[in-house]
């Protein structure tokens, strides 16, 4: 997947405010189990309510290793039931593959169009390096909502929370 990708799949008729889950796996999944992964959060999306109310939800698997979920609450509120049911097809996913979407230690970058992943204690490692650079592109799994999603999901290093955290070559 191409990052130009991103705009054509998040759905364009859900508000800029919709709320946003990122779920990074330890791991890419392989082809058969993405297919089956984005089965599996269909029917939890189409069948999403909120207090019985249907929530305007959407769910995707994005570059082998990130579920992202989205509600758009503009009529109808997730509560905590509803985020918990959300919550609970994770773990399942979690449970079924063998994976932990749940590893925050994990950060994730872009490297030729490909997700890499490094523990955070490696980081700096990897920028003395020069594996990472200023200039690569970091997933920000912290986005909230579809407009941070689409502007801020994927930013260069030096740009994100992370650049204030690890020490980057000064550029001339």
């Amino acid at each position: 997947m191409q990052i130009a990708e991103l705009v054509n799949i998040i759905p364009a008729d859900f508000s800029d405010n919709a709320r946003v889950w990122i779920y990074q796996s330890n791991r890419p999944f392989s082809e058969k189990e993405e297919n089956e992964i984005n089965e599996q959060l269909y029917q939890f999306y189409t069948q999403w309510n909120s207090h019985g109310d249907p929530v305007k939800g959407w769910a995707k698997l994005l570059f082998k290793q990130f579920i992202v979920m989205m509600a758009d609450e503009t009529d109808v509120s997730v509560s905590g039931c509803s985020t918990d049911s959300s919550v609970r097809i994770i773990k399942s996913i979690e449970r079924q593959y063998s994976v932990n979407l749940f590893d925050r230690m994990t950060l994730t970058f872009l490297v030729k169009d490909k997700a890499e992943m490094l523990p955070f204690g490696q980081v700096q490692y990897a920028i003395d390096k020069g594996f990472l650079t200023r200039d690569t592109l970091f997933f920000n799994n912290i986005a909230a909502t579809r407009k941070e999603l689409l502007n801020g999901w994927l930013i260069p290093l030096g740009e994100s929370w992370l650049a204030s955290r690890v020490s980057l070559p000064v550029t001339t």
